[in-house]
């Protein structure tokens, strides 16, 4: 009698999940063979049940799991204690099992309709979590019914991707023995279906590879690894006027330049041209930047030995002709440049706006510091020449209230109108000549700053552009989007020459390679990728970073590029292999904006904590020998100077020709 009732259960277990499931077929042809059993009388099946009761054991779990939220509390709560308890030695690298599974537990109830059970265990959790996770947590926090999991791109990205985590063969085995001892059938599932593990032998990894550890493999480290092998030409152009000054040798001594500078020019000529496609703080997403704008800083790498040996490759773009006067210009500014180091740092000029009332979205500075150009929220641009503005005896940059900052009735800057939507980002062409802007409005415009005038409007993108740079150049520029993509143009042509495409979210920012030969690009997506202009081909994957990237800068001579995160974290990267060469700790808000030194000895970052910060890119682009650490910095990095403003957050960074720094933001009261 109690085998019939068990088959029974057993039974109707294996109904129901079926038709839960939507599995109508199978479950029809199911109820034609338990009324044939019926029918039949055949004890055969009754045999077959009592004969392995653990398979029935099996279903019956299973089916309960389908239905009893409970077991995804109670699985995970017992994962995690048994976790938390493990020998020190393992317990970081098990510990990475757990945000994995907290999520897709959480995402697996919200899916089954168990929304109150889902909000519960998420709140109980949570905590767990938010260091290492809080931003993926804010997100989540929003999925509020199973149909947020398709809408979602963020959920729906993580229910379709695996996790990456790296593990060594004893943790692994200590996390199979669990699993298997205790039937955790629904943690054992989740694991098998979101996890991918990466198993080495030998002992666990160090605590401080965490980072490194967990990505998705979407974007993960396997395809990196295939992608970053491609070759790639990271050196400077032949016959730039840094390669031609560097071969005439036609550098001033150290009395005839104006700052008493040592003779550096070869490598500072060879440098510059990354200078000028420099990206400036980068425009922000509104939404995903309140800035009050602002900034100096600089970056560099400053060893000319080693910029004069860097490799020569040919263009792979037309690019345009100088004309004289301009080229004169720049091989004086050559000539005469600043050389900096770890004992000599730059002037900084900082612009501060007042009275934006929150609605300065990006700045942008020409190269030589006499244009100051700001985009709104209002759907204008603005561009302030500070020859004239001196002139005026005014030292700020004011909107002034109802948009009417006036001297004598005439306006302290140039409006520019055009776009219907806030401006997110501009950039001025090498020369200043041109200034590109992008907005929410989807499009792309060029204005000429001789003439005052809108030139051309670009269309191509879908939905907001967050980010425009133009090429080092010139002539060329490129865009970042809220589509995913990022798309090279020409000036003369009004569609885009190449479309890039491989971000698994917004493309936020954009920044061309010294030799216009590349361009790279942040996502939200958490990763920096790096094209080639001429195939449109993804060639370098760069993983490291825990948040959204907000602002990348290219070294002068090509061959490091730092990219800067939503978290405050910069890291430097050798762009030869797609390897991080060190983590640059020490702001504590989002990193806005990235600038070299023309000679690439420094490097300047500029940030929502109100901070410019100078990094001493040469000892942090090495690997540090042991007395090199006598100060006891592990991140092989040094901090050369943090510059803080009164309450100034930093938008735009700028390194002049002459190695003077520029930068710029919008004076908040909320700081």
């Amino acid at each position: 009698m109690k085998a019939e009732m068990d088959e029974e259960v057993l039974d109707k277990a294996v109904y129901l999940y079926l038709k839960k499931k939507g599995f109508t077929q199978t479950e029809q042809i199911f109820q034609q063979e338990q009324q044939n059993k019926t029918n039949k009388n055949s004890s055969s099946s009754t045999d077959v049940s009592l004969s392995d009761p653990d398979l029935a054991k099996q279903i019956l779990a299973f089916s309960q799991s389908e239905s009893i939220p409970t077991l995804y509390h109670d699985g995970y709560s017992k994962l995690r204690s048994w976790t938390y308890s493990s020998l020190d030695l393992y317990k970081h690298e098990l510990l990475r099992v757990l945000y994995p599974v907290f999520i897709h537990c959480f995402m697996d109830l919200i899916a089954k309709g168990h929304l109150q059970e889902a909000r519960a265990f998420f709140n109980t959790f949570r905590e767990d979590h938010e260091m290492m996770h809080s931003r993926d947590l804010t997100k989540l926090e929003g999925v509020l019914s199973p149909s947020h999991l398709e809408e979602m791109e963020f959920a729906h990205t993580l229910r379709q991707s695996k996790v990456n985590i790296k593990i060594c063969q004893y943790s692994y085995d200590l996390l199979l023995q669990y699993l298997h001892k205790t039937q955790s059938i629904t943690m054992l599932g989740i694991i098998n279906e979101h996890i991918d593990f990466q198993v080495s032998p030998g002992q666990p990894s160090s605590i401080s590879d965490d980072a490194e550890a967990f990505s998705l493999v979407g974007s993960g480290q396997d395809a990196a690894n295939l992608i970053n092998q491609k070759e790639i030409h990271w050196g400077l152009l032949e016959d730039s006027l840094e390669d031609r000054l560097d071969k005439s040798g036609g550098l001033l001594s150290d009395s005839e330049k104006t700052e008493g500078d040592a003779k550096e020019g070869e490598l500072d000529e060879n440098k510059k041209k990354s200078t000028e496609g420099g990206k400036q703080g980068g425009p922000l997403k509104k939404l995903k930047k309140d800035k009050v704008v602002g900034g100096a800083g600089k970056a560099a790498r400053g060893e000319g030995d080693k910029s004069t040996a860097a490799p020569r490759v040919k263009p792979e773009l037309t690019l345009p002709t100088i004309p004289t006067d301009v080229e004169h210009s720049i091989l004086e500014d050559l000539r005469t440049r600043v050389q900096l180091n770890n004992s000599t740092l730059p002037s900084v000029s900082f612009y501060t706006f007042i009275n934006t009332h929150n609605g300065l979205n990006c700045s942008s500075i020409s190269h030589d510091g006499s244009l100051v150009a700001g985009g709104f929220s209002d759907s204008s641009l603005k561009v302030w020449d500070m020859a004239k503005l001196g002139r005026m005896g005014n030292s700020t940059l004011q909107q002034g209230e109802n948009d009417e900052s006036t001297h004598g009735g005439k306006r302290s800057y140039t409006l520019y109108q055009g776009h219907s939507g806030p401006v997110y980002s501009a950039s001025f062409s090498p020369f200043g000549d041109f200034l590109i802007s992008s907005s929410s409005d989807s499009t792309i415009r060029l204005w000429s700053t001789k003439f005052n005038a809108n030139v051309v409007c670009y269309k191509g993108h879908n939905y907001p552009v967050w980010d425009v740079q133009f090429s080092p150049h010139g002539h060329y520029f490129a865009s970042a989007s809220h589509d995913r993509t990022a798309r090279i143009w020409s000036m003369d042509r009004l569609q885009p020459l190449r479309i890039l495409a491989g971000h698994l979210s917004d493309v936020d920012c954009v920044e061309w390679h010294t030799n216009c030969n590349y361009v790279a690009t942040g996502s939200s997506d958490k990763t920096v990728r790096l094209w080639d202009v001429a195939s449109g081909e993804c060639i370098r994957i760069f993983i490291g970073h825990r948040s959204m990237i907000l602002s990348i800068a290219m070294s002068p001579d090509g061959k490091y590029m730092a990219s800067g995160d939503e978290d405050g974290t910069i890291m430097m990267w050798d762009v030869s292999n797609g390897r991080c060469v060190t983590p640059l700790v020490g702001h504590t808000s989002c990193v806005w904006s990235l600038a070299f030194s023309c000679e690439g000895s420094l490097l300047a970052s500029g940030s929502a904590d109100s901070t410019v910060k100078l990094w001493d890119v040469n000892t942090s682009a090495k690997t540090p020998k042991t007395d090199d650490n006598k100060s006891g910095n592990t991140n092989r990095l040094r901090s050369l100077k943090t510059l803080p403003t009164k309450s100034t957050p930093v938008y735009a960074l700028r390194f002049s020709r002459r190695n003077l720094l520029f930068a710029a933001g919008a004076l908040s009261t909320n700081v």
